[in-house]
């Protein structure tokens, strides 16, 4: 059975989330901006496509990227090295979501909807979700987006038009975050994208645990700069 929320209505409790479909949690609510830091707050995140109600998703185990486990290859470095591309934050928050929501080979439809780039452009006019973009003689060529609560990073979804700007941005956004004492990038559900780049499975519990001391921590607030050496 999945728990139905009323507006006012506070999540369940993770550990009661359906192991098939694995971390369904709960449906309906709304894209409020409280809603939304609720959930995060919580280790939940909204994933539906357009035409479903919202539904809100726990899994377990859980992806997780450590900011200072991320896996630079040979080649990639040699890019980072040439540096024929800038790294900005936070110039350009909805055209990165937009570039996201762009079909994809292999996949119909897109789970980020108009209702989704409006709820976390609002969330970005609040400081707290991020985008890190890759641009490539004054184009955006790549980059990724999420929301950061504390030291938390919550990854939501990345896109590449170039070779490597995706890999690009990922690589900025962990080096900087390192330097802010953040310990954890969520990356959600498994790839071997993410794989490859230094995530991880860690049981739910385990990520729960974590994720309750660093969202305590103090805010970055405002628009993220970037330190200029982090190639």
């Amino acid at each position: 059975m999945i728990h139905w929320l009323q507006s006012d209505e506070p999540f369940p409790p993770v550990h009661s989330a359906l192991a098939e479909p694995n971390g369904l949690l709960a449906a309906g609510g709304d894209l409020s901006a409280e809603r939304l830091i609720e959930a995060y707050r919580q280790g939940i995140f909204p994933w539906f496509s357009d035409g479903e109600p919202i539904l809100w998703w726990s899994p377990d185990p859980r992806m997780v990227l450590v900011p200072a486990e991320i896996k630079v290859t040979r080649s990639l470095a040699k890019v980072l090295r040439n540096r024929v591309f800038e790294v900005r934050a936070d110039s350009a928050f909805r055209e990165v979501m937009q570039a996201c929501a762009e079909p994809r080979a292999n996949q119909r439809g897109t789970w980020i909807s108009d209702d989704m780039i409006g709820a976390y452009h609002a969330l970005h006019r609040r400081g707290i979700a991020h985008s890190i973009e890759t641009w490539i003689d004054g184009e955006l060529a790549g980059g990724l987006y999420g929301v950061a609560i504390g030291r938390m990073f919550y990854g939501e979804s990345m896109f590449t038009r170039a070779p490597d700007a995706s890999k690009i941005a990922l690589v900025h956004l962990a080096r900087q975050l390192q330097r802010w004492g953040f310990e954890l990038i969520d990356c959600q559900m498994h790839t071997a994208h993410l794989e490859r780049m230094g995530g991880r499975e860690v049981p739910r519990a385990a990520f729960m645990r974590k994720l309750g001391e660093l969202v305590n921590y103090p805010p970055i607030t405002g628009a993220w700069v970037l330190d200029n050496d982090l190639d």
